[in-house]
């Protein structure tokens, strides 16, 4: 399918003014006018479409984008991918042009959770980047991937060596990374945040968000309400 085709039907499949107008208060470093309106289960529906007619080629090798809309699309059609090397591939392609958390978190190749070995590697390199929502990205995978079966402690250091305030999404990435680690490896998580290994930003905003976590037992939040700063 042509670009001019996919551009025009993310118009025709827009939601209403409503929505777009929200959209542009939570997504606020994306220019307003690059934000088409189309609500997340719409994208998704398309991009299944485009997946299963195989219209997607010219579409993704096609970088920058010009609307929110079609970055969404993008990592959505990435996100099916089954070949796990065409999908780091594309993966390193697009992260230098993910401007916004709303796509870098939808962006979640299904295909990486059977290759966390080889995932890993690049994850060292993400958080090591310059740019701000490679470095959120590489905390996603770690929080997508790594917080369940094959957890190692050393992965909690990676996210806490990794945290910048002076960056925001990534700071409230750390926060929200720990939190989860709270409700899945408490133990672990809780010695972080006892050692005050995060930035005082982060740090307490973690404890915010783990506190209002239903996975946390009450006796583990009025512990947590103790260490913030």
């Amino acid at each position: 399918m042509a670009l001019s085709d996919i551009q025009k039907h993310l118009f025709e499949i827009r939601s209403d003014a409503d929505y777009r107008v929200l959209q542009q208060k939570i997504i606020p470093n994306v220019d307003p006018e690059l934000i088409i309106g189309i609500r997340t289960p719409v994208i998704r529906e398309y991009a299944k479409e485009l997946r299963k007619s195989g219209g997607y080629a010219e579409f993704i090798e096609k970088l920058p984008h010009q609307y929110f809309e079609e970055y969404m699309l993008h990592v959505m059609i990435l996100n099916d991918e089954k070949d796990y090397e065409t999908a780091i591939r594309e993966t390193e392609r697009l992260l230098p042009y993910i401007n916004n958390w709303a796509v870098c978190d939808q962006f979640v190749p299904k295909v990486f959770k059977k290759h966390t070995d080889d995932l890993l590697e690049h994850i060292r390199v993400w958080l090591d980047s310059d740019l701000e929502y490679t470095i959120r990205y590489g905390m996603k995978m770690l929080m997508s991937f790594y917080l369940d079966e094959g957890f190692k402690p050393e992965y909690m250091d990676m996210v806490a060596s990794s945290d910048r305030t002076d960056l925001t999404y990534v700071s409230l990435m750390t926060a929200w990374y720990f939190a989860t680690a709270l409700a899945k490896q408490y133990d672990a998580a809780v010695k972080v945040i006892e050692a005050k290994r995060l930035e005082k930003k982060t740090h307490n905003k973690a404890i915010q968000k783990a506190v209002e976590s239903f996975r946390i037992t009450d006796e583990q939040k009025k512990y947590l309400k103790t260490l913030k700063y």
